[in-house]
């Protein structure tokens, strides 16, 4: 089984500043592989070494990602070899701009049977890079996916619902945004962190994608800034649970919140 894992670096959100305007600063902050994406490479670790096949890890990004010590902690978590797509073109990329070149990429090695997303990005958490990438490459495609089965020549998929479990077939190829129950990402031991030097690693532009007018993006980012913080009046409603209800919808009536 061939399986491409899609990820996404994010600064480590203990490293942000936030100054007194408001605004947010990432200039202190080292990056970090996304969290939600560990259970991604570990799902698709797990399905190779049951089934045999490789790992192709991928993502796209600014040329911040070209980062040596990064490049090394991903491959030691067991993908084979790694594809990045490091072009500034690329800072501040919306959803869509992202899952087309990541569409590309994948076009360009190829395609593969399986391709797996985190379910979001630990920065914005849009939780679309995945089905954008899916309708792209007209795949079938899914998210919250929970567990994952190889069944003869197409998957079995499990997906945890509000009040049900979902079991559905699924035909490859496919791609699918994986939920973080899936599965807990191994630590990498001292010789899969030695290994990882040795594995290839292949950075493109999107020039190599023969995205050389770049990627027109759908959306535009005035300014990230950080909610304001607002002084808890800790009001304490006592009583049961109809008592306190009642008092509570009287309170907030009183203050102009009803």
């Amino acid at each position: 089984m061939n399986v491409i894992v899609c990820y996404k670096l994010a600064p480590d959100a203990g490293d942000i500043e936030v100054r007194a305007d408001g605004s947010i600063s990432l200039d202190r902050a080292e990056w970090t592989i996304g969290s939600f994406d560990l259970q991604a490479i570990e799902a698709g670790v797990r399905l190779v070494e049951a089934a045999g096949g490789k790992v192709t890890a991928l993502s796209a990004g600014p040329r911040p990602i070209d980062n040596s010590r990064l490049k090394k902690d991903l491959l030691s978590r067991g993908p084979d070899e790694l594809f990045l797509v490091a072009d500034d073109r690329m800072k501040d990329a919306d959803t869509g701009t992202t899952a087309t070149v990541l569409a590309q990429a994948v076009r360009k090695l190829g395609g593969a049977d399986l391709v797996l997303c985190g379910e979001g990005s630990d920065d914005l958490y849009f939780q679309q890079v995945g089905l954008q990438l899916g309708e792209k490459l007209g795949l079938p495609t899914l998210n919250a996916v929970s567990k994952i089965e190889l069944s003869g020549s197409q998957l079995l998929v499990e997906r945890r619902l509000e009040d049900e479990v979902e079991v559905l077939e699924v035909p490859l190829p496919a791609v699918l945004s994986v939920t973080t129950d899936i599965t807990t990402p191994r630590l990498p031991t001292l010789k899969e962190i030695l290994k990882a030097g040795k594995k290839p690693v292949t950075a493109w532009t999107l020039d190599d994608l023969g995205l050389a007018g770049g990627v027109e993006k759908q959306v535009e980012v005035l300014r990230t800034q950080a909610p304001s913080q607002v002084q808890r009046k800790k009001v304490m409603i006592p009583g049961t649970p109809a008592e306190a209800a009642q008092a509570l919808a009287g309170y907030l009536s009183k203050e102009g919140l009803l």
